[in-house]
């Protein structure tokens, strides 16, 4: 029996323009009538999904942050940020990384460098609440990680440059654009963990689907665990089965065939 669904977004939950199809919206009271949680794993902030899902805000876990803040009902389950005297000291080695921004992920804000317009653009669809400051290393906040952006891509123009960090911090190519910095032991799986010692919920009870490599801790803690059909190679490698594509409404397909 399904006791938890678990569900990355870009790539994974949302269609091809990045939208939540609409047949999810019913989807989700379902669930809940037969006593199945769905939560939303994310590298995207709390508040972002708080807003994406407000119609049906008390009925779903947020995994935000790659894992490192997970709230229900407006609940703080978990959190595990960065000392913020680590997270000053690796802005300030990224800073002449060419064409490499950062967003400072914070539990009451992200934050981003002031100037950078399109940057911004681009930060907002991940970012609800956004404020742009004049140093980065002037935030005073709970820092959840670290999120670098280069849109001539993460995993051959930032990940070279960071990955003799990986001794001291977790280092994820979260997207095409995307690699974040957080602390060594975070991760959606940690978040995922969480929920089910907290809840009391097994393996053998957990559904899970995830396309990028910050989806990789999750797999091994949920016996049914579906890479998409779009995923990376090596998520499909963890991934016990493969769900149809993002494109193709792959994750409420596959619960619609199993629930």
């Amino acid at each position: 029996m399904i006791r938890l669904i678990v569900s990355d977004m870009d790539g994974t939950l949302l269609d091809g323009e990045g939208k939540i199809p609409e047949e999810f919206w019913d989807l989700v009271p379902e669930l809940r009538k037969k006593n199945i949680l769905f939560a939303v794993a994310s590298g995207r902030q709390y508040y972002t999904l708080l807003e994406q899902f407000a119609p049906i805000r008390d009925d779903i876990i947020f995994i935000a942050e790659n894992g490192t803040y997970v709230v229900w009902r407006g609940e703080e389950l978990f959190a595990n940020p960065l000392p913020l005297s680590d997270a000053r000291d690796i802005l300030r080695h990224v800073a002449d990384l060419p064409g490499t921004q950062a967003v400072l992920c914070g539990k009451k804000s992200a934050y981003i460098q002031k100037g950078g317009i399109l940057f911004e653009e681009e930060v907002r669809k991940y970012y609800f609440r956004l404020r742009a400051v004049e140093d980065l290393c002037a935030v005073e906040d709970e820092i959840c990680k670290i999120a670098l952006c280069n849109f001539d891509g993460s995993e051959k123009n930032i990940y070279p440059a960071v990955r003799h960090w990986a001794d001291r911090y977790k280092i994820v190519v979260s997207g095409k654009v995307w690699l974040d910095v957080e602390k060594l032991d975070a991760s959606k799986g940690t978040g995922v963990a969480m929920i089910q010692k907290k809840l009391g919920i097994g393996p053998d009870e957990s559904m899970v689907f995830g396309d990028f490599l910050n989806d990789l801790e999750m797999m091994p803690l949920c016996k049914y665990s579906f890479a998409m059909e779009n995923a990376h190679p090596d998520l499909k490698k963890a991934a016990a089965f493969l769900a149809p594509g993002n494109t193709e409404k792959g994750v409420i397909t596959v619960i619609r065939q199993y629930i």
